[in-house]
């Protein structure tokens, strides 16, 4: 469990406690700290053949804590309202939905926990708001509006790809 890709994961823990200051310096960091690790523990474990299921689970577990934390903070200070927080988390709900689905049919052992595209896109978009956020840019309805498109492609995605290769598609 103690490889660096897993380290570089858990260090978004702490780095979302600089949401708990005021300072738009600090958040700012600790928003480029996350995409630096996000994207540094994947290419590490993948450049040392050390792909792991805990990484696979670790990796977008510290993602979402980060920016549960940040959006939760924002939400508080009123630069959003619950339902731009709810669209912005809307994959999340995805990937719930989906481990609900695999527990119901007994295919979580099973299932090879992978990045998906909507994924890493949503993540991405994901930290282009927060940092407009703390620097009090406004974000488009548009915007939180493609969070929620993401969120069911994403739930049609993992779906797709937890279905056997014989099975026909539908």
């Amino acid at each position: 469990m103690w490889s660096l890709s897993n380290i570089l994961s858990l260090l978004r823990g702490p780095l979302a406690l600089a949401f708990l200051t005021q300072s738009h310096t600090l958040r700012a960091a600790a928003i480029i700290g996350a995409m630096v690790t996000d994207g540094l523990d994947g290419y590490i474990a993948r450049r040392n053949r050390r792909s792991t299921q805990i990484g696979a689970v670790l990796d977008p577990l510290m993602d979402k804590f980060f920016v549960t934390v940040a959006l939760l903070v924002f939400l508080t200070e009123g630069q959003i309202n619950p339902w731009q927080m709810a669209a912005l988390v809307c994959r999340d709900f995805a990937v719930v939905l989906f481990g609900i689905y695999l527990h119901l049919t007994g295919e979580w052992g099973k299932y090879r926990f992978r990045a998906i595209w909507c994924g890493k896109l949503t993540t991405a978009l994901q930290f282009l708001v927060l940092m407009a956020l703390t620097f009090h840019y406004t974000v488009a309805t548009q915007i939180y509006s493609c969070f929620l498109v993401l969120g069911v492609f994403a739930l049609v995605e993992l779906y797709l790809m937890a279905r056997p290769a014989s099975e026909p598609a539908s």
